[in-house]
């Protein structure tokens, strides 16, 4: 049929019956009756009654429908190529409810890379040992359709923000069918399981993907702001055909909500990537394609359902505010109901370390420390696992180019960083102001920004109620050990390490004398409190004479053992031929005092499972006559 046979059809008002003649006809092939009898036996096969049966063989003919309505068009502007797509997907039509029939007959719909992608990426992680976090989709569930429906959730590197990411997909895309991935999990038993499982489109894409794109053909990092919405609307036009190629994203989107009476869900992974990587130009130009999205009046509440965000920085500030307002955020500082999707909770590394035989205790030294008052400490996933799946406890950790930089800053000893830093190797809590950070690498106006942005990197854990920092375990003590052993390193701090090298020598050997020593130059340093009127303080002083312990042993406050508290453990690591150093501390009291109460109250049980020697290290300060004295005995266990 020529063009002017067409354009008569629709301005006479006859192409209305020579699509419904069309549709009658290809309603009685043979094609759509096996279509139709396929879509009736599996979903019998999956309970569905007779209404959910005919709604979706009506959703079928609604898709032909629309192929028809593009057919007619794309036919007056002859269209060629666009008409012979169209001919092979009538020919072949996808079955819009069951995906996984694609291994049954190629009758799939057909998953896009970033648009509905499917539940594969959520399949292949349940493949390996999974801990239950699906209980994060109940909150994004509480928020769709709601003013709390834009989230951001960032955290340090390795905590599981990928698997969420991928979970979220799964669960949402309407491409597929993911009852059998998370029926039994703990979302099923949540209010809104059924109503929103694979009800919505979804955009689902990680931003590093295209930065890695760009840089392997070296091109130019401000392109990512428009080969981000380039990339989605490709794939949009190739699965609804009826979209028109030259129009807009914004458009293509709208008209899709419109026809699929679907909202699309946002899940941007590793979002932050851009502002992490480029410079003030394309970070705006990203900021500014994220508000074209979630915050235009004309545009999201009509498309957007959700958006779930993930990255290891909150949204980059635009002077106090954040540079999209419309997200509530909830970053490592104060995770709110989404702190225990952080990482794993201490029940669950207990769970796993009984499945497979493992010390919890050492599990917790290793790897604990990130606490958050709703949920209690939070375990770094990555290490746990990888722990688990080696039998081994040591360092997982890995460095990033960011942190690197970050510990430029360090290395020059900025606005008195290495002090800071060896305070918190010591095992001191600091104060911190975060306030005033920008949430990026680059604005860095005081030591307050680095440490904050250490907290983000997992570095350190940030006491909400308190306003302060520590390093939260052993794992990430080692990297600021090996921080501070840069060349960049100040005398002062050469001096406390040297220092405390002797003195666990001296320790060992038995010299009480020289321990004693010791422990008052450190005294008379800038690591001492200014106020030395309480245990409290000694204890302050004996932790940073002892920092160089922490290349050879786990240190442990006040531990439990016997019938009693220990003040200060020090346990030697595997095959470490050092003993155990067990300090007790008295304030105007006796060193012998001391020694005394580490043998009545049993303190060497807490380590019976360590074989080896123990060094037993009473210590005690006078202040009235302003000096320590020590006694040390040897013990085997």
């Amino acid at each position: 049929m020529g063009c002017l046979k067409i354009r008569g059809y629709l301005d006479s008002g006859r192409c209305d019956k020579r699509r419904e003649a069309c549709l009658e006809g290809i309603a009685g092939s043979r094609r759509f009756k096996a279509v139709t009898k396929y879509i009736w036996k599996k979903g019998r096969e999956k309970g569905l009654g007779e209404d959910g049966l005919a709604q979706m063989q009506e959703q079928y003919k609604e898709f032909v429908r629309d192929l028809l309505d593009v057919w007619f068009e794309e036919t007056l502007r002859g269209e060629l190529e666009i008409q012979r797509n169209l001919i092979l997907c009538l020919a072949n039509p996808p079955v819009l409810c069951y995906p996984e029939t694609s291994k049954e007959g190629g009758l799939s719909m057909e998953h896009g890379q970033y648009v509905n992608p499917g539940n594969s990426g959520f399949q292949v992680i349940l493949n390996s040992e999974y801990i239950d976090k699906t209980g994060l989709i109940g909150q994004m569930n509480s928020r769709i359709g709601s003013s709390e429906g834009l989230v951001c959730v960032s955290r340090p590197r390795r905590f599981g923000k990928s698997y969420a990411a991928k979970m979220l997909c799964a669960y949402y895309d309407s491409s597929c069918d993911s009852r059998v991935l998370f029926d039994g999990r703990a979302i099923s038993k949540m209010d809104g399981y059924a109503e929103h499982m694979n009800s919505y489109n979804v955009i689902c894409f990680d931003a590093t993907g295209f930065l890695s794109d760009i840089l392997q053909r070296h091109g130019a990092l401000h392109e990512i702001a428009a080969m981000i919405p380039n990339a989605i609307q490709k794939d949009l036009v190739a699965l609804y055909p009826y979209l028109a190629p030259e129009s807009t994203l914004a458009d293509c989107l709208l008209r899709c909500v419109e026809k699929e009476e679907k909202k699309f869900i946002f899940i941007i992974d590793e979002w932050d990537a851009v502002i992490r990587e480029a410079g003030p130009e394309t970070q705006r130009a990203y900021l500014n394609l994220l508000r074209g999205w979630f915050k235009n009046i004309s545009f999201t509440p009509k498309v957007v359902a959700a958006a779930y965000l993930t990255g290891i920085l909150p949204i980059k500030k635009d002077g106090s505010q954040s540079a999209i307002s419309d997200f509530i955020e909830y970053p490592i500082l104060y995770p709110d109901g989404f702190a225990e999707y952080t990482g794993f909770t201490a029940r669950e590394v207990q769970e796993l370390c009984r499945e497979h035989g493992l010390n919890f205790e050492e599990f917790r030294a290793w790897y604990d420390g990130y606490d958050f008052p709703d949920c209690g400490p939070i375990y770094n996933p990555y290490s746990v696992m990888r722990a688990v799946r080696d039998r081994k406890c040591r360092s997982y950790w890995q460095r990033t180019s960011a942190a690197e930089s970050l510990f430029t800053y360090i290395n020059m000893d900025f606005e008195g960083l290495q002090e800071l830093i060896a305070r918190l190797i010591a095992g001191e809590e600091i104060e911190v102001d975060t306030d005033g950070f920008e949430n990026d690498f680059e604005s860095f106006k005081s030591k307050d920004d680095v440490l904050t942005l250490l907290i983000h990197l997992g570095y350190l854990t940030y006491h909400e109620d308190e306003k302060t920092v520590d390093i939260p375990n052993e794992e990430v003590r080692i990297e600021f050990n090996k921080i501070l052993k840069g060349t960049n390193t100040n005398a002062k701090w050469i001096w406390l390490i040297q220092k405390s090298k002797q003195l666990i020598e001296d320790t060992i050997a038995g010299d009480s004398g020289k321990v004693a020593q010791a422990i008052s130059e450190v005294r008379d340093t800038q690591y001492a409190p200014t106020f030395y009127n309480d245990e409290q303080s000694l204890r302050y002083v004996v932790k940073f004479a002892y920092i160089a312990a922490v290349d050879q042993y786990m240190k442990v406050e006040e531990l439990p053992s016997g019938h009693g508290i220990a003040d200060i453990v020090y346990i030697p690591k595997r095959r470490s031929p050092l003993p155990a150093l067990i300090i007790e501390l008295k304030w105007n009291k006796s060193a012998e005092g001391a020694i005394g109460q580490i043998k009545d109250r049993n303190y060497p049980a807490v380590i019976r499972e360590y074989e080896g020697a123990a060094v037993l290290v009473g210590i005690n300060y006078d202040p009235e006559k302003k000096e320590h004295t020590c006694e040390i005995e040897r013990l085997h266990i």
